[in-house]
This record gives C-alpha cells, sequence and structure tokens, in this order.
C-alpha cells in the first residue's frame, strides 16, 4: 500500500533545494543558502549529494573575481521529486 520514499529527497534540506529547483531554470549558491537557511558546509554537502545521485547539476565560475556555483535540476531529478511527491500524497491520503 504505502510505497518507499527516496531517501535522498526525504532528509529536509535536501527536499528545500530540490523544491527551489522546481520552480527556478537556475540559480546560485547564495540565493539557496538564503532561502534554506543553511550554513554553507551542510548546504555544500547536500548539493553535493544530489549531484551524485544526478538530480541535480552543478556549474562553477567566477563572476567579478569571486567563485560562483550555479545550480539546476536535472530530468531524473524532476522526475525524482514528482514520485516523490505522489509516493507522498498516499501517505497523507491513503486508500
Amino acid at each position: 500500500m504505502f510505497k518507499d520514499l527516496d531517501p535522498i529527497l526525504h532528509s529536509q534540506l535536501r527536499l528545500s533545494i530540490v523544491s527551489i529547483l522546481m520552480s527556478v531554470e537556475e540559480t546560485n549558491f547564495s540565493y539557496l543558502k538564503e532561502e534554506t537557511n543553511a550554513t554553507s558546509g551542510n548546504l555544500s554537502i547536500q548539493i553535493k549529494k544530489l549531484q551524485d545521485a544526478g538530480y541535480i547539476k552543478v556549474k562553477k565560475s567566477f563572476k567579478d573575481n569571486y567563485p560562483n556555483t550555479s545550480v539546476s535540476i536535472t530530468k531524473i531529478g524532476i522526475e525524482a521529486f514528482e514520485k516523490y511527491v505522489n509516493n507522498l500524497k498516499h501517505y497523507i491520503h491513503p486508500k
């Protein structure tokens, strides 16, 4: 009856990151840090976990001589998020 929830997305911070990325084409590390109230270290670790799972794409560059990390969601990430949300609905409204 109940389907397994994706352990990658079941973390509050990782779910927050992916939720934000579902609503934007691309964003930067600073925006994610501000929106999630995460520390730089924790955010970096969670971004790496999402990247390793293939859920997000990370692009590092420089902007005005400062490091700039851009993050976007992949097709795999979109599919995983949609599946996670649908599975979670079954927990909220079991049939």
